[in-house]
């Protein structure tokens, strides 16, 4: 066992509502322990702020002639940040020594190799007095990988611990739905030569993005709750077997996904209820998709979109043989893994461990990334 630190994993996901604060203990390795969760919610005109940059940046010419506005924005979000740090160093007894900050992403285009998360991690350094690993992407795109998904490291460390106590068997599979789902393969620590570089991970769909953005749209609520308004509405199958042909068509796995990559255009003019419906059914259908790449039927589920029943329930219709259980029934908080995640990178990051491979993000080998900041 190495040196254990205590970091802290700031993220702030594609569906805009907040920032996710963590404080973990780990090696980086094996070791790991959960110490603090909590959240900030972002309010509705930062929120507002947020959605219209991202709107705009369509392209990497577009986030250059932004350049004046995104600074402004950058700075808002960095402060925003460095207040739920300094907030939660007041429910800790803990000492940190260092942060991971993910940032709020704005732009993703792995073909140009550009990826934009909205935070300054020298100035959140300044602020909380912390060495600060940030910009996790870049050199992962830098060296052909596609940037994501980075957590499937931490799914491993979580696979393994939840089944050295519950001995639920390998494989196990996780499946994250945050804005974008995506998957992880796992593997045994106990397995004959095992290595990093056999965990499996894909971005497979849309998670909560299209759901979220139509329920935005289309009525005074953020989100769809449980799943309750497409319940009680519709699908309609013309409609929706015509988006799954459009979009199956296209559609390559070894690509990591934007929110941009999916819009909602295709339920134009159905009702609220009906929308919800025929969108999370589409959702659903490509998360099941998605999950037959890889083997094994035994599914831990985490991010926020677990908690929508009705999309749950699509997911299980659409892939018969499927063992879903969420990942809060093995004592582990669902909503903070990526949080967690990314203080667990942080670490490695501080260490020169690799965070990216070949099998997660498509780079050409393992490497590490992050900036360390250091401005106090």
């Amino acid at each position: 066992m190495g040196k254990i630190y205590t970091a802290m994993g700031l993220m702030s996901g594609t569906s805009l509502d907040g920032v996710d604060v963590s404080i973990i203990e780990s090696d980086g390795n094996r070791e790991f322990s959960s110490i603090l969760d909590s959240y900030f919610e972002y309010d509705k005109e930062l929120i507002q702020k947020i959605m219209i940059i991202r709107e705009k940046i369509t392209n990497s010419d577009k986030l250059k002639r932004h350049l004046d506005e995104i600074k402004d924005l950058e700075k808002e979000i960095t402060l925003f940040h460095a207040k739920a740090v300094i907030e939660t160093f007041k429910m800790s007894k803990s000492s940190v020594d260092l942060i991971g900050f993910h940032g709020q992403t704005i732009f993703h285009d792995p073909e140009k190799k550009i990826t934009k998360q909205l935070g300054d991690g020298k100035l959140l350094s300044q602020l909380t007095k912390k060495k600060v690993v940030y910009n996790f992407r870049q050199n992962d795109l830098e060296n052909g990988g596609q940037g994501a998904p980075l957590t499937p490291i931490f799914h491993n460390v979580l696979a393994n611990q939840i089944n050295k106590k519950f001995k639920l068997g390998f494989p196990l599979n996780i499946l994250n739905i945050g804005g974008i789902s995506n998957i992880t393969s796992t593997v045994d620590w106990k397995n004959l030569g095992y290595s990093l570089n056999d965990i499996n991970a894909h971005d497979i769909g849309p998670g909560n993005c299209l759901i979220d953005e139509w329920i935005r749209k289309n009525s005074k609520k953020k989100y769809d709750k449980e799943g309750l308004i497409a319940k009680s509405g519709k699908v309609d199958q013309l409609i929706l077997n015509q988006a799954i042909e459009n979009f199956t068509g296209n559609f390559d796995y070894e690509k990591s996904l934007d929110v941009k990559d999916f819009d909602i255009f295709f339920a134009k003019g159905l009702s609220l209820e009906n929308g919800a419906a025929t969108i999370t059914e589409f959702t659903g259908k490509l998360i099941a998709d998605g999950m037959n790449l890889v083997s094994g039927n035994q599914w831990l589920v985490c991010g926020g979109g677990r908690k929508n029943k009705y999309l749950l329930e699509s997911i299980k219709n659409n892939f018969s043989k499927i063992k879903l259980d969420l990942i809060d029934e093995y004592e582990i908080d669902g909503d903070f893994i990526e949080s967690q995640a990314f203080a667990f990178l942080a670490i490695r990051s501080l260490k020169g461990m690799d965070i990216s491979f070949p099998s997660t993000t498509r780079c050409k080998e393992s490497i590490s990334g992050g900036i360390i900041a250091e401005n106090f």
